[in-house]
This record gives structure tokens, C-alpha cells and sequence, in this order.
């Protein structure tokens, strides 16, 4: 059982190197950001695959959380490259509304 865990844990480890070469090669920034999320989630996978191997249920815990960190980070790097701000880009778009001045 120890020997199949490791090797579970190995293997993540191998996709690991692939998503960081991937992240250093990607053409395109969303590659790079598509690299980076998988990172996380293999390191998501690797906690809870260490947390099983060493007995302690406590680390799923830990590995929700880093799933929801990733998540929402994967979400905010995304929305800056869209619109170039994590502000409210609403009001940006929005037609302003005319002056006093311009309607008499």
C-alpha cells in the first residue's frame, strides 16, 4: 500500500515538471496561466494523496482551501488580462452621463 501511494505521489510529481514546462515554453499567456492552475491542482492531488499516506484526515481540509485560493486566483489573473484591472471595470464602459450645461 506505502508503494503504491509513492508511486502516486511520484507521478504527480512528473506532472508537475510537464506543467513547468509548459508554464516556461507556453506561446501564450493563457497557456502559462492554464500551466500554473494545473500546478495547483497537483499540489491539491499531493496533499491529500500525503494526507491519506500519513494518516491524517485534517490535510483535506487544507486541500480544499488551496483548491478554492487557486480557483479564485486562476479567475482574478484571468479577469486582469481581459480588462486590465481587478477593479470595477463596469463604470469604465459605461456612456457617461451628459452634463447640465450640454442639455440647455
Amino acid at each position: 500500500m506505502q508503494t503504491m501511494l509513492a508511486l502516486t505521489l511520484l507521478a504527480i510529481a512528473l506532472g508537475v515538471a510537464l506543467a513547468v514546462v509548459r508554464a516556461a515554453r507556453g506561446p501564450t499567456s493563457f497557456d502559462r496561466v492554464l500551466a500554473v492552475n494545473t500546478i495547483g491542482t497537483m499540489a491539491v492531488l499531493a496533499i491529500c494523496v500525503y494526507g491519506f499516506l500519513d494518516g491524517r484526515p485534517e490535510f483535506l481540509d487544507i486541500a480544499m482551501l488551496y483548491a478554492l485560493i487557486n480557483f479564485i486566483g486562476t479567475i482574478a489573473i484571468l479577469k486582469f488580462f481581459r480588462h486590465g484591472t481587478l477593479g470595477d471595470h463596469a463604470l469604465k464602459d459605461a456612456p457617461s452621463a451628459p452634463n447640465k450645461e450640454e442639455t440647455n
